[in-house]
């Protein structure tokens, strides 16, 4: 069976600064750099066929760290944008702390939380889902289809999207779901596409 396996970025230059990132080219700090590096000891001695990254430094940067880390490659890497964080819109660099006082932190917590409400200008867990998706059906799937041992470093909320998805969350389930930075879970996946195992490594 072949393996998918789902790799959030290490901790950001604005996740240490508790900043709304979104699709803000932020790198990784020095402590998302020792993650990166960490998820690839985990890799080690595994075979990864192919890659898939958003376009963001930040998911790029630890995809090439854990390969480098994991003496895997060089391999076939995709960027694409389909797989880019939520776009935060107009909280985008601003404080958490700093927006609750701004905005309520009730508010703030409908847009970070819910699975359908958009923060001002900006996408909801729904929107991501609808152009993560496709992307997972018309390119992701059909390599492991092939056979194909794949690595997909993304971010929290985009990886949010693929795992409800996968494991057939509901909209309730989904917003009790946290990805941790720089921890390879690895599917197993059968022919037909579904999930035959799960596990952090």
């Amino acid at each position: 069976m072949p393996d998918l396996i789902l790799l959030r970025h290490g901790q950001s230059q604005w996740n240490l600064e508790n900043r709304f990132t979104g699709w803000v080219d932020v790198p990784l700090s020095a402590k998302g750099e020792a993650e990166a590096r960490a998820a690839g000891e985990k890799l080690r001695g595994r075979r990864i066929d192919e890659v898939f990254t958003s376009t963001l430094l930040r998911a790029t940067e630890t995809a090439r760290l854990a390969l480098e880390s994991a003496a895997l490659g060089p391999l076939p890497m995709e960027r694409d944008a389909a797989l880019n964080e939520r776009m935060y819109g107009d909280l985008q660099g601003m404080d958490k702390a700093e927006a609750a006082e701004r905005f309520g932190a009730e508010q703030v917590k409908r847009w970070r939380r819910s699975y359908d409400v958009k923060p001002p200008n900006g996408e909801s867990l729904a929107d991501t889902a609808a152009r993560v998706l496709p992307y997972w059906e018309r390119r992701i799937l059909p390599a492991i289809r092939e056979g194909r041992n794949v690595l997909v470093a993304a971010h929290g909320n985009s990886l949010r999207a693929l795992v409800m998805h996968l494991d057939g969350l509901t909209r309730e389930q989904v917003l009790e779901l946290e990805i941790p930075t720089g921890d390879p879970l690895l599917y197993e996946i059968g022919p037909g596409g579904e999930v035959r195992g799960k596990r952090y490594l």
